[in-house]
């Protein structure tokens, strides 16, 4: 007699841009058990996918990337499609999905939670990440969806607790605790150390959001390269077999779009482009008013991460080698030209 597949632990890992998700699933998968197979979907609102390539490359994991958009709402149909393959191809022991840092849960929650994936998925904790200092970012604060990846949340975990103020922590912890439905757990965590027994915390179902349609806003994502010419991009999930153009060296691919009021532009580099950091910096750190910048940069034998949000950044070293990249999301439509051009100005020969 064939016994029934038992449904796939899932959790989805929510938080604001910039809070550490990534990092965060990073730790929870140094602590994966021995012999599991996980898959990770992550969903990033820029373009050319960043935080997929900062995940460990490991045996027993599989992670997927769907980029240019929100799962929630513009990527949609792609979140049934990709889930649906990554359980039939990997199989996976535990499925974790970090979608974007301004995606609204309730669509991915519905999308998990449908008669598709009843027998197959098992949702768990939905945890959200938050740093408390963004409490004093009035951007933020009037932000719906941001309120409700806390209403929807089963576990709210306030990350970077090194970084912030004793009383901007013990501030969002009384706010969070006055929060009802009440959480199943609010804790401190710093460099985004999940605990991994918080994974396993049964759903609370009584969640609900208070603003449902924060996130029905359209979602354009243009795409350009050196050469100007036009060419149509497609989602992993829609096709694998779509031959994007590549970059020539000193010609970078830019890709650019817009959504729930944001704006997002990235660069891919040849892999043979070579920045100076500290005039590349100079140029990032430059730019008013973004939400948030990241990319992964050749400076000669070595490869750095910038990372900056709002008007904090920092770096370090990495191990990714593949090719430079460069992510930008701001409130408003900047000068891509120009910040391509300042860009290109930092190079210099290896």
């Amino acid at each position: 007699m064939n016994e029934q597949p038992r449904a796939i632990p899932t959790n989805i890992i929510t938080g604001f841009l910039g809070v550490g998700k990534t990092t965060s699933i990073n730790s929870l998968l140094a602590n994966k058990p021995e012999g599991e197979s996980w898959a990770v979907l992550v969903n990033e609102f820029g373009q050319v996918g960043i935080d997929q390539e900062m995940m460990p490359d490991q045996e027993g994991l599989h992670v997927q990337e769907l980029a240019g958009g929100c799962i929630c709402c513009a990527l949609g149909p792609s979140l049934h499609m990709t889930v649906k393959n990554l359980i039939e191809q990997a199989k996976p022991d535990r499925l974790i999905i970090e979608p974007t840092g301004i995606g609204h849960p309730e669509g991915i929650i519905d999308t998990l939670m449908s008669r598709a994936f009843a027998d197959k998925l098992d949702l768990r904790a939905t945890i959200c990440l938050l740093d408390p200092r963004v409490l004093e970012q009035e951007e933020v604060i009037n932000d719906e969806t941001f309120h409700d990846q806390l209403n929807l949340a089963d576990v709210v975990l306030i990350n970077k607790c090194d970084l912030a103020e004793a009383a901007q922590v013990e501030t969002a912890e009384t706010s969070l605790g006055n929060m009802f439905p009440p959480k199943q757990h609010i804790g401190r965590i710093t460099r985004g150390v999940i605990e991994p027994a918080l994974l396993d915390l049964v759903r609370n179902g009584q969640l609900k959001a208070q603003f449902p349609n924060a996130h029905q806003h359209d979602h354009h994502h243009g795409h350009e390269h050196h050469h100007d010419h036009d060419h149509e991009h497609a989602h992993k999930a829609e096709s694998e077999h779509v031959q994007e153009a590549l970059p020539e060296p000193g010609q970078p691919i830019r890709k650019a779009g817009n959504g729930s009021g944001r704006f997002s532009c990235g660069w891919i580099f040849h892999r043979d482009d070579c920045f100076d950091y500290w005039a590349l910096e100079e140029i990032l750190n430059g730019l008013e008013g973004v939400n948030r910048i990241k990319g992964v940069i050749r400076i000669g034998t070595a490869w750095v991460f910038y990372n900056r949000v709002q008007d904090k950044h920092d770096f370090d070293k990495v191990a990714y080698r593949r090719d430079s990249r460069i992510e930008i999301i701001s409130p408003r439509e900047l000068d891509w030209e120009q910040i391509e051009r300042d860009m290109l100005a930092c190079q210099i020969n290896e």
